[in-house]
């Protein structure tokens, strides 16, 4: 079946790690009860390597910043389309958003809609 995923690669000081994880962990849950198949929150542990590029680079992280890579599984782009729809109209995440009150700068989040191509 095919899958659609949307991708983050997020920049979040180390010192508010705990923060972003009980955001993230709330937020999950409105994705998933509104219909996204997955959410995953994942934090850099081994993130020095010997070539190419590396997450903290492509992150342009500051000192005291940590890597952090998300996604959500959908359907289809159209489920996703469905589905934030409905989450970015949910009460819940709006009392989230408050931008004074985000452990991350959401300036510096990338984020990307991709077609899943292969699914080993």
């Amino acid at each position: 079946m095919a899958r659609y995923v949307d991708g983050f690669l997020v920049p979040v000081p180390k010192k508010k790690l705990e923060s972003y994880r009980r955001m993230s962990a709330k937020a999950g849950k409105i994705w998933r009860e509104h219909g996204a198949l997955e959410y995953r929150e994942c934090v850099g542990d081994d993130l020095r390597n010997k070539w190419g590029a590396t997450f903290p680079s492509r992150a342009r992280t500051k000192p005291g910043e940590a890597v952090v890579l998300s996604w959500i599984v959908f359907k289809s782009k159209a489920h996703r389309d469905r589905v934030n729809r409905k989450v970015m109209k949910d009460e819940r995440l709006a009392a989230m958003m408050e931008p004074k009150d985000m452990p991350f700068d959401v300036k510096r989040m990338a984020y990307g809609g991709f077609r899943v191509f292969v699914n080993a």
